[in-house]
């Protein structure tokens, strides 16, 4: 099991709000200190969409039977925009490795970003993953989220 020491970084993240942190002491007694913060403005998806569902023929056209009508499913913008703040965030960390920034990463992030993130990262960053967090915490104090990370890594 990789452990949590110092220059590890740690990505606190809910679909609006990314922070990327870093430890500047050792696992025992984590310090983290902001090393950038990325939000977007992403708006409910009611506030997003202002029309109402497309509607689909069945069957052929022109048939003799009616031609019933079916709703398309409505597009949710709110969801495709936290899907594509997942893609930035992975592009962000995919940079950040190359340029030697981190050798450790910690992953905390609301359950379906972390989803979305999964499926974003390149594998040079999924190398670098000691640790997944399923939690939202983006609004939590630095101390309670130094916390978190201890009981994750209780022995090192």
């Amino acid at each position: 099991m990789k452990r949590l020491g110092k220059g590890t970084w740690v990505l606190i993240a809910d679909g609006a709000k990314a922070l990327f942190l870093e430890n500047i002491t050792d696992g025992l007694d984590p310090h983290l200190q902001v090393r950038r913060v990325k939000t977007q403005e992403n708006p409910k998806d009611i506030d997003q969409s202002d029309d109402r569902p497309g509607r689909m023929q069945k069957g052929p056209r022109g048939s003799a039977s009616s031609n019933p009508r079916s709703a398309l499913e409505d597009t949710d913008w709110h969801e495709l925009a936290e899907e594509r703040f997942a893609g930035e965030l992975a592009d962000i960390l995919y940079r950040q490795v190359h340029a030697s920034a981190f050798e450790n990463l910690v992953i905390i992030a609301a359950p379906r970003v972390l989803g979305d993130l999964r499926k974003a990262l390149h594998k040079q960053v999924i190398d670098r993953v000691i640790a997944e967090i399923p939690k939202t915490l983006t609004n939590h104090s630095m101390d309670d989220i130094e916390k978190l990370i201890l009981a994750e890594f209780p022995n090192t």
